[in-house]
């Protein structure tokens, strides 16, 4: 009987022994949340598996935080303990950049010198409330290249729950972002259109600098055609993507014919297009008032075959951006920010992979676009607000009108669609029509295609500092940054992704947070709960117990 007694213990613990060897040897997880909020998606696994040798992830996020970035730590930890699941040489440092206090300010100089934004934090000590920074980047290290990532996630006017709700639901498309930086080996090709008054360089230098970690980029001016449109064509079609950037000068029938045949052969294309003419620096140059001017490029039938139409009218939105304007002269000099409502500050619904959790565009003088009926898939990235009209040019435009503040119910309409993408099989839109030059190799249906139309020229425009371009969406006046530049790289990322990665951020995530307002609501009842019911459990148990052993032991 002993012996058997003694056989069962010695097969358990050798059992056991064999459990935990398996188990080093074989990791097994189980997500049971609704929103498989910790299994990566197939496109991210993919994004870390490229990568050969170790990766190295600093993350500036550690010391004593406040709840907020706490969570937001903590996600971060998670989701790169289950990206190591692809690639096993991750790893992973929390960093407290900030730790030494004898040199915050120069750690502060020199982190922002390497583009990380610092997030202004309130701190409550002992009824004192104070200032400080945080830093919430990480630094994805590969080989010879570093990849900054941003944790968080800024919208406008959400609180502090929904920062974090926005952050964490981000996350897994910024760290597959920065994987697939690191990994690529053959990038896509993208062309800068020139010759018809496009913005010059160095207003569109921050974001084509983004964009070169993922694409190679080259210009191709379009004026060579008339002498030799076979080889611009030619040289067009080695490129995957078309960006057309506010051009300001007509197209002619031929320059439009080469782009045309670029997009029926499968390239794709973004049109950022002006219908109006107006500036605002030549707005307040002319002592507060302009004339806005209908624009003609020549692209309105082209377009229109694709079921696209600019409107030459301005959007006036209640959802504005502020400008600044100065007043005084030499050091008395003040500047003040205005509200302008031929800026629209727009909104995004959150409907689609490109528009998916980003901050508000940034608009300048935008045109309303409608689109027509026919066989290619439209689908509105972007609309005004409820509260916006359209006025027609020719229209006089005058700065007093910042003064005066509009009735609500003179907007009657809205909603007016101001960003459009276009998808389908393209079809020539010279077909059954006159060809203005004979081309080689000419198609009149293509493959699958798309194209980003947006009514806005200047969404890719970054302003300048002494001659230097700063980042795009960033306002220098008021300090505000937009979301100009996330959605312009989602779309050319959408139009030219292979991989499925801009997928990964149609991913819902749902983070459970606890109601502010039941949290003061039930403080007090619930802090009896916790420190009174099990002081009172353990003094019944201990009556109890005491009343039980007397009866048993009496007498």
């Amino acid at each position: 009987m002993k012996q058997k007694k003694w056989l069962s213990v010695s097969l358990g613990l050798l059992a056991l022994l064999l459990f935990n060897a398996v188990g080093n040897l074989v990791s097994v997880r189980f997500d049971l949340t609704e929103d498989q909020r910790y299994t990566l998606s197939e496109q991210a696994l993919r994004t870390v598996s490229s990568l050969e040798g170790p990766v190295t992830v600093d993350i500036l996020l550690n010391g004593d935080l406040p709840a907020e970035f706490l969570k937001l730590k903590q996600e971060t930890g998670r989701l790169l303990e289950q990206f190591r699941s692809g690639h096993k040489a991750i790893h992973i440092n929390f960093v407290n950049p900030l730790e030494d206090v004898s040199q915050q300010q120069a750690t502060i100089a020199q982190l922002q010198s390497m583009g990380l934004t610092p997030a202004n934090i309130t701190v409550e000590d002992q009824g004192k409330t104070s200032q400080e920074f945080l830093f919430p980047w990480a630094m994805v290290n590969y080989r010879n290249t570093t990849v900054r990532v941003p944790l968080l996630k800024n919208t406008l006017g959400s609180s502090p729950e929904e920062r974090i709700r926005n952050s964490v639901r981000n996350l897994e498309y910024a760290f597959a972002d920065a994987f697939t930086k690191l990994g690529a080996t053959q990038k896509k090709r993208v062309a800068v259109i020139k010759g018809n008054g496009e913005l010059p360089d160095v207003e569109m230098a921050d974001f084509l600098t983004s964009i070169r970690d993922y694409y190679n980029i080259g210009a191709i001016t379009l004026d060579s055609v008339s002498l030799h449109p076979q080889k611009v064509l030619d040289q067009l079609k080695t490129f995957d993507l078309a960006l057309i950037a506010k051009p300001t000068e007509p197209f002619t029938e031929p320059e439009k014919y080469v782009l045309d045949q670029f997009m029926v052969h499968g390239g794709k294309t973004i049109w950022l297009l002006d219908k109006v003419v107006i500036e605002l620096d030549s707005l307040i140059n002319e002592e507060g008032s302009t004339l806005a001017l209908p624009r003609s490029i020549n692209l309105d039938d082209i377009l229109f075959r694709y079921g696209i139409r600019i409107n030459p009218e301005l959007v006036y939105d209640m959802y504005f951006t502020q400008i600044v304007l100065a007043s005084g002269e030499g050091n008395n000099s003040s500047y003040n920010p205005i509200p302008w409502f031929y800026n629209p500050m727009v909104f995004s619904r959150n409907d689609h992979p490109v528009n998916t959790n980003t901050e508000a565009l940034r608009l300048q003088f935008a045109n309303s676009l409608d689109t027509l009926q026919n066989d290619y898939k439209k689908t509105i990235l972007y609309y005004s607000s409820p509260l916006s009209r359209v006025d027609m040019a020719p229209k006089l435009i005058n700065l007093d009108t910042a003064e005066s503040m509009p009735e609500k119910e003179s907007f009657t309409e809205g909603n007016y669609p101001l960003a459009v993408l276009v998808e389908g099989k393209f079809r020539s839109a010279y077909d059954q029509r006159l060809k203005p030059l004979q081309l080689e190799g000419a198609a009149t249906l293509g493959p699958g295609n798309g194209m980003l139309v947006v009514a806005d020229g200047d969404v890719i425009r970054n302003q300048l500092r002494n001659g230097r371009p700063l980042e795009l969406g960033y306002d220098k006046w008021t300090n505000n940054f937009y979301g100009n530049k996330e959605f312009l790289i989602n779309s050319i990322n959408y139009l030219l992704d292979d991989s499925g990665l801009i997928n990964i951020r149609n991913k819902k995530v749902v983070i459970p947070l606890l109601d502010p307002q039941k949290i003061r609501d039930g403080k007090t009842r619930w802090q009896l709960l916790t420190t009174m019911v099990p002081l009172l459990f353990c003094v019944l148990c201990a009556l109890g117990f005491a009343i039980v052993r007397k009866r048993r032991y009496a007498g």
